[in-house]
């Protein structure tokens, strides 16, 4: 009998994993959903095998690896289960903390390997900004100026904002991508020593009228500072870089598939080019297939423990406490000291 792969939640985020794990060339998936569009729809468009409950998944198939891709306020349920099971399970972004702590202990008890997500850790923009900073090209750092701006409406375009997570507070938009952005930002810097900031729900989005739709941050490194904007209400979708050094500055936007070195020795710009495949359809151009695709395909590798993966349930639960933070600072009027 051979092992399948359980995606858990045949939404967006679930059927972008079943193109992922078929990209790899595996195609002993089974999919969950309660929603029987969801499953009729993933079946005729995927052609893999889909069941009505976790107890069908678990009693019919040889199960190898969850993938667990459902609205974060009820992400636990399932890790918990794969700690009670023993299965390994690869986790969609975070944006609540329930019983963290609990999971990450009874987790390590048992031995059972469970991985969060870190998309942009895979970007190949990301993956070459991280070799710069690794390699000291640009000198002393003084600051960073991140822009993570997008149009909640735009994400599911096929269905109202009301009808799915990110119009509700506590997993709204912007509070959902302010983790997603410090994944990868705590993953290439460490997590920083001071941080204070800001959010507002000014637009009231049709739908989503309860959400803080912007958040400002600033991250105090020490020797430098990282400001960092997200939010839902930018009508079109961006993501910009400024670092400043001493010797040189480093400017990214994801729209040009290039980065841009300042050398003021020479006076010009150097490019560093990179690329990225093609967006599936509905999404973003900029939202590359890619960097899904390399992220299951390492988990599925941390798995067999060929490599390790770069995030852990121990670094997210870090992440989610400087979402806390930030949100903690905002309504006492204070610089939030990060132990």
């Amino acid at each position: 009998m051979s092992d399948f792969i359980l995606v858990i939640g045949l939404g967006s985020m679930g059927k972008r994993r079943v193109r992922n794990l078929k990209a790899i060339g595996l195609n002993d998936i089974v999919g969950f959903d309660i929603r029987k569009d969801r499953r009729q729809e993933t079946k005729l468009i995927y052609n893999i095998e889909v069941v009505e409950s976790f107890e069908e998944a678990i009693e019919l198939y040889k199960i190898s690896a969850f993938i667990i891709s459902l609205p974060p306020a009820i992400h636990h349920i399932y890790m918990k289960k794969s700690i009670e099971i023993g299965i390994p399970a690869f986790i969609e972004a975070s944006v609540v903390d329930i019983d963290l702590e609990l999971i990450i202990t009874e987790a390590a008890v048992k031995g059972v390997f469970l991985a969060p997500s870190c998309t942009l850790f895979f970007h190949p923009a990301i993956k070459k900004i991280r070799k710069i900073l690794l390699n000291n090209e640009l000198g002393k750092i003084s600051n960073f100026l991140y822009h993570s701006g997008q149009y909640l409406p735009d994400w599911h375009t096929y269905e109202d904002v009301s009808q799915f997570y990110v119009s509700k507070k506590e997993t709204g938009g912007a509070r959902e991508i302010v983790p997603f952005e410090l994944t990868w930002i705590t993953l290439l810097m460490g997590f920083p020593l001071r941080i204070v900031g800001f959010h507002k729900n000014s637009i009231m989005i049709k739908g989503a009228e309860e959400i803080d739709e912007t958040y400002n941050i600033l991250m105090d490194y020490g020797e430098s500072i990282f400001n960092l904007s997200v939010d839902v209400v930018s009508r079109y979708a961006t993501r910009r870089l400024l670092i400043n050094g001493d010797k040189k500055q480093l400017f990214w936007d994801w729209d040009d598939n290039i980065i841009r070195v300042f050398n003021p020795q020479v006076n010009s710009w150097e490019e560093v080019k990179y690329e990225i495949n093609s967006a599936e359809k509905g999404y973003n151009k900029n939202i590359t297939e890619q960097m899904y695709i390399d992220e299951i395909e390492a988990f599925l590798k941390a798995v067999e423990k060929e490599i390790p993966f770069p995030n852990t349930l121990e670094h997210d639960h870090k992440v989610l406490k400087l979402l806390y933070a930030v949100e903690s600072s905002n309504s006492n009027n204070v610089i939030q000291g990060i132990a």
